[in-house]
């Protein structure tokens, strides 16, 4: 019987210290996920939270002269601060120090302990205290953890054990008949051999220390960690306290973790469940890491990007965009400043945000600001935008049911340079010859703003307050949103017509130089540092000397031939006269002229320009234009009186 409810998780986090951009990469999947399953009409329970006892934590209190729970009590508000600030939707946060919890993990080592798999005995052996896990001498690197390099310290004292070997040919024959319960398919195969490798019972109780939750019936005893720190997933759901609540949530659908948790939540977590008699969650899928020019992020040794920095200079959506668009989901990624300034500038800014400003600027420039739906009457071709639309949005929710974000982000933008293709195709800023074609040019704009309805509510998930804005911006109410993708008709608009909102900065263009000339120390990503409270896109450049002015060769061009780029919307390939040779040059500027349209015209061209190659093209030089109006449309520089090809400009 199919389950109501979609029920996701993330690893509950450690509040040992404070958030860095890995928990925050974790809860933005997360929080995608469960937009997109509420957009596709599930009954979604997101769950995250804070995983607050164990040694370590009690250490690091000490350290700062706190009470343990005084630590935790203020870290975890970090937390919950962060997830406000990222729009995270979560329906739950549950912390190990609440009474339910704690309840909980109570009632399943009873049930574990009713079943025979626990006992009481002597461990000796090697305990990380920063990864909060055992293992044998033959494990180490080194003389220390294998995972990451922390110190090991042998212990020897009394514990109570979980019989894990019991369970490894149960584990492997569940792997083998549910290969959906570990993803990707290479977390699954490292599940597999761990398990094949041979399981060693499991010790799940300390005496070294107190904080934590006490070993029913020993109170001499804190039980492990990670048997505390899992059962959160179920305690929330209602384990123990609330029968029917529980029946509709449990089991999970979706465990999120970073890859370096695998094996608890893949090895251990479904070994206790299967003690206790309890149903395994669907799927535990153990995404990669955030890597800088250091490798692996660490807040032991030092090496994190705070996303708090980053959600001030860049905005939160942007940053949730290219963290969802950068990395391929499961793999590792790398972080850098320069990388989240090139991705928000090419699809943000101008992919998006400039195809919003040049359609909304037109509607009220030819409109008056209201447009209709697409008349397919007057315009047939909008039903072939209505068709890309269809395909894009169905591919971007494929995509996204199954967890491959950058690639249904891709899809989506597919829309978004359809529309833009569609618009240069059409031409609706050419003046119109007679009330058919000013019919026409209304036609070409109503399938552009619905076009744009249709990204609007693609980028809900990835982009929610971005989302709203862009309805706002088209004249549409932002509950539309709440009625999911199912609900969207191509060209069936409840209210209409639209009036729509003047043109605006839907994501402003970042100044990459700009950026990086800001003073600031080396940042662990390898370029600058976002960790200082600066404005650097508004910075001013410092003042140049005629000298350093006269460096840049400026001369009078005729533009001889032009044609597309392949596979571009906004490449134009042009050909210019110097008078003392040709040349050519990429610019573009496709969506504001069309290649006839320039040939025969004076230009103003940088001539000892650096060469580049762009999409397959030598371009030697750069053509001048002007950036007009709020969407930024380039005009090029040319002259009022006729003047030779070559002629100097200064």
């Amino acid at each position: 019987m199919k389950k109501d409810t979609f029920y996701l998780t993330t690893p509950i986090y450690y509040v040992n210290d404070l958030p860095h951009i890995g928990h925050a990469y974790t809860t933005i999947v997360a929080d995608a996920i469960a937009r997109h399953a509420r957009l596709s009409g599930k009954d979604v329970y997101f769950l995250t939270g804070s995983d607050e006892h164990g040694q370590k934590i009690e250490r690091a209190a000490q350290k700062q002269g706190l009470e343990p729970r005084q630590l935790v009590d203020r870290v975890v508000k970090r937390f919950q601060q962060l997830w406000k600030r990222l729009e995270i939707s979560n329906d739950d946060f549950i912390r190990t120090t609440e009474p339910r919890h704690r309840k909980g993990v109570e009632d399943l080592f009873r049930a574990v302990k009713a079943r025979g798999d626990i006992y009481l005995d002597r461990y000796r052996g090697w305990y990380c205290t920063g990864c909060e896990s055992f293992y044998t001498v033959t494990q180490l690197v080194d003389g220390r953890c294998p995972e990451q390099g922390h110190p090991v310290e042998e212990l020897e004292e009394e514990s109570y054990f979980f019989r894990l070997s019991r369970y490894q040919d149960a584990l492997l024959e569940h792997y083998q008949k549910h290969p959906e319960f570990v993803r990707p398919e290479t977390r699954l195969n490292e599940a597999r051999e761990f398990v094949r490798s041979g399981l060693r019972d499991l010790s799940i109780s300390r005496t070294g220390f107190d904080w934590g939750i006490p070993v029913p019936g020993d109170d001499r005893h804190v039980l492990y960690v990670w048997f505390d720190a899992l059962t959160n997933y179920m305690a929330a759901a209602g384990y123990g306290a609330d029968p029917k609540r529980f029946g509709k949530l449990w089991p999970a659908d979706l465990h999120l973790v970073g890859k370096d948790i695998l094996r608890f939540h893949a090895v251990y977590w479904p070994a206790f469940l299967m003690s206790a008699g309890l149903p395994l969650p669907r799927t535990v899928f153990g995404h990669g890491w955030w890597l800088t020019a250091q490798g692996k992020m660490s807040k032991s040794k030092g090496k994190v990007v705070d996303p708090v920095p980053l959600i001030e200079q860049f905005g939160v959506d942007p940053l949730r965009y290219f963290l969802l668009r950068e990395m391929t989901f499961g793999q590792d990624g790398a972080y850098s400043d320069e990388a989240l300034i090139d991705r928000i500038n090419s699809d943000l800014a101008n992919d998006l945000g400039n195809l919003v400003q040049r359609t909304l600027a037109m509607v009220h420039s030819y409109l008056d600001g209201q447009v209709e739906p697409p008349d397919e009457n007057v315009l047939p071709e909008s039903a072939s935008l209505g068709a890309l639309a269809r395909k894009s949005l169905g591919a971007y929710r494929e995509h996204m049911d199954s967890y491959a974000f950058s690639v249904g982000l891709a899809a989506l933008w597919d829309l978004v340079g359809g529309i833009n293709r569609f618009l240069v195709k059409h031409e609706p800023w050419r003046k119109p010859d007679g009330k058919d074609d000013e019919a026409r040019r209304a036609a070409v704009l109503g399938s552009a703003v619905e076009g744009l309805r249709w990204v609007a509510l693609g980028i809900a998930a990835s982009m929610p307050e971005s989302a709203e804005t862009l309805l706002e911006l088209l004249g549409f109410p932002k509950k539309e949103l709440q009625a999911g993708y199912d609900a969207l008709e191509w060209g069936r608009w409840k209210e209409k017509p639209t009036r729509c909102k003047r043109a605006e900065a839907l994501f402003p263009r970042i100044d990459k130089q700009a950026y990086f000339a800001t003073p600031a120390a080396a940042s662990t990503s390898g370029d600058r540092s976002p960790n200082s409270r600066r404005n650097s896109m508004d910075t001013v450049p410092d003042q140049i000397t005629i000298q350093e002015f006269q460096r840049i060769k400026l001369r009078t061009a005729k533009i001889t031939a032009a044609e597309r780029v392949e596979g571009t919307d906004r490449l134009l390939k042009i050909e210019v006269d110097l008078g003392d040779g040709k040349r050519t040059i990429v610019s573009g500027i496709a969506e504001q002229y069309s290649a006839d349209s320039l040939v025969g015209k004076m230009v103003v061209v940088v001539t000892n320009l650096k060469p580049a190659r762009i999409r397959g093209v030598d371009s030697n030089g750069m053509l001048l234009a002007a950036g007009v109006g709020a969407e930024d449309r380039p005009i090029i520089c040319t002259f009022e009186e006729e003047v030779p090809p070559g002629a100097p400009v200064r």
